[in-house]
């Protein structure tokens, strides 16, 4: 895929990711929807398979979870450029794309999260904070919820729904809420289905 950028496309690029910072409650995982719409849907700087694929890679990886917003950068940089066979210039573009995206989602998150969590810390017993860490919770389990339904939801083709799919993650979901097997072993169990051809 091969796709073309100026320098306030760049800038744009940034300037996203700047305020999906500040929306990545509970990490960046949860933006992941508007990545979505962002990269995929409304510029077409992604191909489905490049964005499903840069957030499962980065997740069964060893690390942070962010990882997954330097592969999209990358990927972005790469298409730029003219695909991973072309050579230098595109490899040069990857690593700015994956500078741009992992610098604006990580700067006002970082900035924000060091002021507040001191903040936080000297003012933990007030009413407020504690009213707000409640307040909280129900925010992300929504916005992950929304994750999971857009990752869900680009990897199958045709009109029909993939009803093995939401068997399986439904399944999944159960056995992480009702027993103590470690996530491993699904993650596991799903790359095995996946390269048995199931999912």
């Amino acid at each position: 895929m091969t796709i073309v950028m100026d320098w306030h496309d760049w800038l744009a690029l940034f300037g996203q990711y700047l305020l999906l910072s500040m929306l990545s409650i509970s990490g960046a995982i949860t933006t992941v929807p508007d990545m979505h719409r962002y990269l995929v849907a409304q510029h077409g700087w992604l191909t489905e398979a490049q964005f499903s694929s840069s957030v499962a890679i980065a997740q069964a990886a060893p690390g942070p979870n962010v990882l997954f917003v330097a592969l999209m950068g990358w990927n972005v940089g790469l298409n730029a450029g003219g695909g991973i066979g072309a050579g230098p210039r595109a490899w040069g573009l990857g690593l700015l794309g994956l500078a741009v995206t992992m610098v604006g989602i990580m700067l006002p998150s970082t900035t924000l999260t060091y002021v507040a969590t001191r903040w936080g810390h000297r003012n933990r017993t007030r009413r407020e904070v504690r009213a707000f860490k409640q307040g909280m919770a129900p925010v992300v389990v929504g916005l992950l919820i929304a994750t999971g339904w857009v990752l869900a939801s680009g990897n199958h083709g045709g009109g029909a729904p993939a009803w093995h799919l939401w068997l399986l993650t439904g399944v999944a979901a159960f056995i992480v809420w009702r027993t103590r097997i470690h996530l491993l072993w699904l993650l596991g169990a799903g790359a095995l289905l996946g390269a048995l051809g199931f999912v």
